[in-house]
């Protein structure tokens, strides 16, 4: 069951979770970027969105989806989406530019600048972190 910050309005796990609390556009972190990586974007959201017990909560400088933890955090860059997801093994192979150990798992980052960057891996990696969470 999820619960609303009374002060950001941002959906949460449950209460007293912790969170950047501050009311943030999504359309802010896009301003200056191409429509290219919005719709880069939208495609990811359009995805994982609808994912069962999925939040979506917007910080100064990222989108946090988040089911029982986070397990993606898209970060828009200038001409990039920094997409950061987690697994139980490090990957090494390309798309993945960086895996690094976090406690029990490994923090993984993956660089997309169009909607032709993602593929059907892309999902798959995000799911087992989905799955993780």
């Amino acid at each position: 069951m999820s619960w609303t910050c009374p002060d950001c309005d941002r959906e949460l796990p449950w209460k007293d979770y912790r969170h950047y609390c501050a009311r943030v556009s999504l359309d802010s972190l896009f301003e200056g970027r191409s429509p290219e990586l919005v719709l880069a974007f939208d495609k990811l959201l359009a995805e994982v969105a609808d994912w069962p017990k999925v939040l979506v909560g917007v910080t100064p400088n990222c989108i946090v989806f988040t089911r029982r933890v986070g397990f993606l955090i898209i970060r828009p860059l200038k001409k990039e989406l920094d997409i950061k997801f987690y697994s139980a093994v490090a990957h090494t192979e390309k798309p993945v530019i960086k895996s690094v150990a976090s406690g029990k798992k490994f923090e993984n980052h993956i660089r997309i600048s169009s909607v032709d960057d993602i593929r059907p891996g892309l999902f798959a990696y995000i799911r087992e972190s989905y799955e993780m969470a």
